[in-house]
């Protein structure tokens, strides 16, 4: 060890943080039916296990690069979702989530004051307890502006919060997904699986496990040879009025004449022996019957491939917003182009035919391309699949959201700020939702956000756990096991309490609720563990806008505790 730490570690610090890093998510593999360790606490864990090794101080420069980078991620993930939870229909899960988040604060801070714990203990247990990891950095942060916490007194302070943290947090995990999804379903004697499954019928919610398909095929491509002659001479555009005066979807979308391939265009007089492409819902076609009414169905391979796009298109026509789904169908130029899948605050949403477009709403449309690109032009704004990230849009973000974070009012001689990671939190919010609002600037594709979200935070906790290694027993010591007796308790208290709250007075529906709790303490671990004990995605519905609420307040959390405790 002393070989690696004089030759390797302390000459080259970098390496140490990207070891620790491949450790961590080693050990958050470490995993027990749908409870795992979690690559960020891997990461804390692996940094304090090698910092003790090694005693290699890393610039604090490089943890506050990262922890910017992530919480600005963090807010732009769930930006929509928390400005779509400020309107009136998600105004009762975002409730619950305050109720969640305050409860939680006073419960850290009671045990904290009875415990004489200082702010930095203070704020590991909240964060552990609580299971939010940006608690960390941004409680560092604010322990470093107190007065009178200079020097080695601050940094002594920073190091507790990482180890109250580490003791805390994988309990915290374990007992937010035993109790929502085990626990309190068994204490009501609740079925969650079958009222999971009654809602969904309800809500029209599909089955999303991923490793599972559906045989039916709502969309689909026929060809049929014309030999009768109810629609020879016909029209293309009379062919398809007369389906429309029937209530049906019925198209045709390209016609083959002898060895001539033609588009479907409305103009195009029918003749018999003409090769139809017919595109269709199913359940219109077998109402339609078109063996008995058009010709036998032919396998014309070359007639049918022609080319088809998924595009996805973000509503903001003033003259589609606020009608149904049912409605838009009907119109001319969706002819040919049928709705896949509809995106709402970034989120996909289970629609219906009686739901009502927003604007902002992305709808994902399939069908020929010369149609689809057509619908999409009326409904909005097409949005291209990009692999590009909008680095301008990230990096003024950050900056801007930085500089409204530098600015601090003082009470009682305190310094209260946002912080520059708090402003970055807070721009990250705006930015994420003008995204979903006009997602035609400003992409972050998925794998940027998982860099600058997941391995940005593992990045800032390595280092944090390198840092804080070497005073990791003495600072265990200090804490002793009682954290980890609170600790538990402050993690079951919230949730206790918001389940009284939403099952009694709001009156919310089991399986929204249980996922409604876990969105407000932000545990992933335990959305999973509800859904496979429900057998279904439903709960999710109800976690996403109380999880986007939670990490925003969770994470202001960590600066409100340090200053009621310093």
């Amino acid at each position: 060890m002393d070989w690696l730490k004089d030759e390797i570690f302390k000459p080259y610090p970098e390496l140490l943080v990207f070891l620790t890093v491949a450790f961590g998510f080693l050990l958050g593999k470490i995993r027990y039916k749908t409870l795992a360790l979690g690559s960020v606490t891997g990461c804390l864990v692996a940094g304090l296990l090698l910092g003790a090794g090694v005693d290699v101080q890393i610039n604090g420069t490089v943890k506050s690069l990262f922890f910017i980078m992530f919480l600005f991620a963090l807010g732009y993930k769930v930006g929509p979702q928390f400005f779509r939870g400020l309107k009136k229909d998600g105004l009762p899960q975002v409730v619950n989530a305050l109720v969640v988040c305050v409860t939680g604060l006073l419960v850290c801070w009671g045990f904290a004051t009875m415990l004489g714990y200082g702010p930095g203990l203070s704020a590991g247990l909240l964060g552990g307890a609580l299971t939010q990891s940006a608690v960390i950095g941004v409680a560092q942060d604010a322990i470093g502006q107190l007065p009178g916490y200079g020097g080695a007194k601050a940094q002594s302070e920073a190091n507790l919060v990482a180890i109250g943290y580490a003791v805390t947090y994988p309990l915290g995990t374990i007992l937010c997904a035993l109790l929502l999804a085990n626990v309190i379903p068994a204490l009501l004697h609740r079925d969650l699986a079958k009222e999971s499954a009654d809602l969904g019928k309800e809500l029209d919610v599909p089955s999303a496990d991923p490793d599972l398909g559906r045989g039916y095929y709502e969309d689909v491509l026929r060809a049929y040879t014309l030999t009768h002659q109810e629609y020879a001479g016909q029209t293309v555009a009379r062919f398809e009025a007369a389906q429309h005066d029937a209530g049906r979807r019925v198209y045709i979308t390209r016609i083959r004449r002898g060895d001539e391939l033609m588009d479907g265009a409305e103009e195009t007089v029918l003749r018999v022996g003409d090769v139809l492409a017919v595109s269709a819902l199913r359940e219109d076609l077998v109402a339609f019957d078109p063996e008995t009414r058009v010709g036998p169905e032919a396998d014309d391979t070359a007639l049918l491939a022609y080319a088809t796009e998924t595009l996805h298109v973000v509503v903001s026509a003033k003259g589609q917003i606020g009608r149904t789904i049912a409605q838009v169908r009907l119109e001319p130029f969706m002819a040919g182009v049928f709705i896949d899948k509809l995106y709402r605050s970034g989120a996909e949403f289970p629609y219906v035919l009686s739901s009502t477009l927003d604007r902002g709403d992305t709808l994902v449309l399939s069908g020929p391309q010369r149609l689809v690109v057509g619908a999409a032009k009326h409904l909005g704004t097409p949005v291209p699949t990009s692999y590009a990230t909008d680095m301008i849009w990230v990096g003024l973000g950050i900056f801007v959201g930085g500089c409204i974070g530098i600015p601090a009012l003082h009470a009682g001689g305190v310094p209260i700020s946002l912080s520059t990671s708090g402003g970055a939190l807070i721009m990250g919010l705006v930015f994420g939702w003008l995204r979903g609002k006009y997602p035609t600037f400003g992409n972050v594709p998925p794998g940027a956000q998982w860099f600058m979200d997941t391995l940005g935070l593992c990045m800032f906790v390595a280092v944090v756990g390198i840092n804080a290694g070497p005073s990791f027993t003495s600072g265990l010591e200090q804490a002793g096991l009682g954290l980890v007796v609170w600790g538990a308790v402050a993690t079951v208290v919230p949730l206790v309490v918001g389940f009284l709250y939403g099952h009694v007075i709001q009156r919310i529906r089991m399986p929204l609720l249980l996922g409604m709790l876990a969105g407000g303490q932000t545990t992933t671990a335990a959305i999973g563990a509800i859904n496979e004990n429900a057998r279904s995605q439903v709960p999710t519905l109800g976690y996403t806008v109380p999880y986007a609420v939670g990490n925003v307040l969770l994470t202001i959390w960590g600066s409100v505790i340090v200053l009621l405790t310093h």
